[in-house]
């Protein structure tokens, strides 16, 4: 709705215009305060605003509300500015991630390093060879602009690429699976984001589903007795987004895949979110890696690029020649196939890989999971003061410890030491608290680049392990327009 400017009781009878007061829209777009709209915005924009507001003050002068001063060429060019560039402003944007979760699926999930970034840049800028053979001249394969790269990271004969690890599961079940059985543990029938289960992609692909075992308890005996002339692979899920603890037990891949050799099927695993390297040589909790697995002896290994590996959003399928060739002829694999971007985006993260030595400090998912917290608890107690002075005496402001996690389904038990900002307001009343809290944090999401944290125990929870130190003036800015 458009801003305007009559005030909340009615103005004095020599302050109040009449309708016949409004001018024209014509002579407006004629004036000098429009010419600056014009020029930014066209014709068209400015006129339909324009119309907008002048039928609001229409309906204000009948109302015995308009003041005379909201009449003249320059507050009207300036309440039409307002709302045109509220109207412009661009609907994805990029906010602060204070919620304590560094993969956040609903934030974007991993943030792209600057080799990414430059990549993809260049790729918007000019034509590139995203399916055109330079060595011979003759159109290529999108996928052989990584392939090699992911066989040389994973230890796999082949490898494709579509747009998330869904899409790879329901390729890898359409192409090989169709009007066939899948054997899956029950305890590994997950649910992934946005209620996407694992039985429905299956249905969705034309699988039969057959489970085997039970929630907590699956033997190799299991998939054996399921094996049937119908069988046409043995699936194992990597639970990375649940943890069942307890009186537990499930099959390795490597007992998996002998199972499958002496029955003559073939072996697929889900990993998830994926890892090309050992996390916990940076302390961090152990996770399966892809080369671990194609190693231990799977057909084909699925998993994401924007999780643990920090790249932009795609599914990877690595593992045999015969059987990725496969996938590639399947007619959903064009559908699901990435554009230019992504490729743009996903060789510069992977080539990072190879040389895991300067991988924390070059792949900003493992910089962001890697931070110390002694950093991060420096940086609130540098943010404090100003954050305090922004909320004045209406709210306190302490620094606390706080718990991270990686996030998007990722080793969800495990949480990593951090630091942050934790505000309360100060009424006595509970109710008046939260409410308070509630504006506050619909305030910060407001802000030009809004920052986003979390409520919870009467608490707005502000974690500052994804503030890079290099916007730590901008965030420090955005607190000078918070009113409390």
């Amino acid at each position: 709705m458009l801003a305007h400017s009559s005030p909340e009781s009615p103005p004095e009878p020599s302050e109040r215009a009449d309708a016949a007061d409004i001018p024209s829209l014509d002579r407006l777009l004629s004036d000098p305060a429009f010419h600056w709209l014009l020029s930014r915005y066209g014709r068209s924009q400015v006129t339909a605003r324009l119309r907008a507001h002048l039928g609001e003050q229409r309906r204000e002068a009948l109302a015995g509300r308009l003041d005379r001063g909201a009449l003249s060429a320059e507050h009207i060019a300036a309440m039409v500015e307002s709302a045109l560039e509220h109207a412009s402003r661009l609907q994805l944007r990029p906010v602060f991630n204070l919620t304590g979760t560094v993969l956040h699926t609903n934030l974007g999930r991993a943030v792209l390093p600057d080799e990414a970034v430059r990549a993809v840049v260049q790729a918007l800028t000019a034509p590139v060879n995203l399916e055109f053979d330079l060595a011979g001249g003759t159109r290529g394969d999108r996928d052989g602009l990584v392939e090699a790269l992911l066989c040389e990271l994973s230890g796999a004969e082949a490898a494709t690429v579509v747009n998330n690890n869904a899409a790879a599961v329901l390729l890898l079940l359409s192409a090989l699976a169709s009007r066939r059985e899948v054997v899956v543990s029950r305890g590994e029938l997950v649910e992934i984001g946005g209620s996407f289960r694992m039985p429905d992609i299956m249905r969705q692909a034309g699988a039969k589903l057959v489970e085997v075992g039970t929630t907590n308890r699956t033997h190799l005996t299991d998939y054996d007795a399921a094996i049937s002339s119908r069988t046409a692979l043995l699936m194992k899920v990597h639970t990375s987004n649940y943890s069942i603890r307890g009186f537990t037990h499930s099959v390795s891949v490597a007992e998996l895949v002998g199972l499958a050799r002496t029955r003559g099927t073939i072996v697929a695993v889900d990993l998830g979110s994926g890892s090309l390297v050992n996390l916990s040589r940076w302390q961090l909790p152990r996770e399966p890696t892809v080369q671990e697995t194609i190693a231990a002896g799977a057909d084909l290994v699925t998993f994401s690029a924007d999780k643990l590996l920090g790249g932009p959003q795609a599914g990877l399928v690595v593992g045999r020649n015969d059987l990725i060739r496969r996938l590639k002829t399947n007619p959903l694999k064009r559908a699901l196939r990435v554009g230019k971007l992504t490729m743009a985006a996903l060789e510069p993260v992977l080539a990072l890989y190879r040389s895991p030595e300067h991988l924390a400090e070059r792949l900003t998912t493992l910089r962001l999971l890697t931070r110390p917290c002694a950093e991060i608890r420096a940086q609130a107690l540098r943010l404090r003061p100003l954050v305090q002075q922004a909320l004045e005496e209406a709210y306190e402001v302490v620094d606390a410890p706080m718990s991270s996690q990686i996030g998007s389904g990722a080793l969800p038990v495990d949480l990593l030491p951090s630091h942050g900002l934790a505000v309360r307001a100060l009424r006595r009343s509970a109710r008046g608290r939260g409410g308070s809290l509630r504006r506050l944090e619909a305030s910060l999401r407001a802000l030009p680049r809004p920052i986003i944290g979390r409520i919870a125990d009467k608490t707005l929870w502000l974690d500052l392990r994804c503030l890079e130190p290099a916007d730590e003036a901008w965030f420090g800015a955005q607190w000078r327009q918070v009113h409390p």
